[in-house]
């Protein structure tokens, strides 16, 4: 097979433990799934969960205890950090049960979903798409995969965030609105979950700007730590 120009080299995530890499297929991220953040963002209540995307190459993928490099975005003066547990999928489906959801798994990583704020927030006064508020370069840092098997209870683990030493965002996975068993079930019955998928399920309350040489460092319990420099 020819190509007019030389294809990207495929995106993909390391491992922990493993020389092999796990291949990136599509970025599923779901909005205001802890219910602290979305009285922050004006929203109360156990609204149906909702999805957006972020394209595979807006990863920053950061190799176990090294620190990540993420440019401050163009367009933005209020960009945001968001901490969230990161479901990568092993096996795909279509309407997957939430009580054989975890059949699908293949690990967990820590991400950020980074968010130009004020973008955002204009796309949501006009009625349109969030793309470019979301979906931006560099805008889906995330550190290495854990296999299932090597987690502890990861639905009752703490996620936490931490900029320039000091806390931002601290929860308990335990208070997702919607459950990684019952995301993995809504999503597949809307779209068909392959191999390669990864799921930003939700951030906690506490979420707030970042400006450039701020370091951040993302954890959820029994997870290799993210860390990443805006620079």
């Amino acid at each position: 097979m020819s190509f007019v120009f030389p294809p990207s080299p495929p995106v993909s995530v390391p491992v922990l433990g493993k020389t092999e890499r796990f291949p990136v297929h599509r970025i599923y991220c779901v909005g205001r799934n802890y219910e602290e953040h979305a009285k922050e963002m004006g929203f109360t209540g156990r609204e149906p969960p909702f999805f957006f995307l972020k394209p595979t190459d807006s990863l920053v993928v950061v190799e176990a205890g090294q620190t990540g490099s993420m440019p401050y975005p163009s367009l933005t003066q209020n960009l945001h950090h968001e901490i969230e547990l990161v479901v990568a999928i092993g096996k795909g489906g279509r309407n997957i049960s939430a009580a054989d959801s975890i059949k699908h798994i293949y690990g967990y990583a820590v991400g950020l979903d980074m968010t130009r704020r004020d973008l955002q927030n204009e796309m949501k006064k006009q009625g349109r798409p969030w793309c470019i508020g979301k979906a931006f370069d560099h805008s889906g840092p995330i550190g290495p995969i854990t296999p299932m098997g090597q987690t502890n209870d990861i639905n009752n683990a703490e996620i936490s965030l931490q900029v320039n030493g000091a806390d931002r965002q601290r929860s308990h996975i335990s208070k997702l609105i919607w459950s990684v068993a019952e995301t993995i079930e809504h999503l597949s019955a809307a779209w068909e979950l392959q191999a390669g998928d990864l799921i930003y399920t939700g951030t906690p309350e506490g979420v707030a700007a970042v400006v450039k040489g701020d370091l951040l460092v993302g954890s959820v319990a029994g997870l290799s730590p993210l860390q990443i420099k805006m620079v």
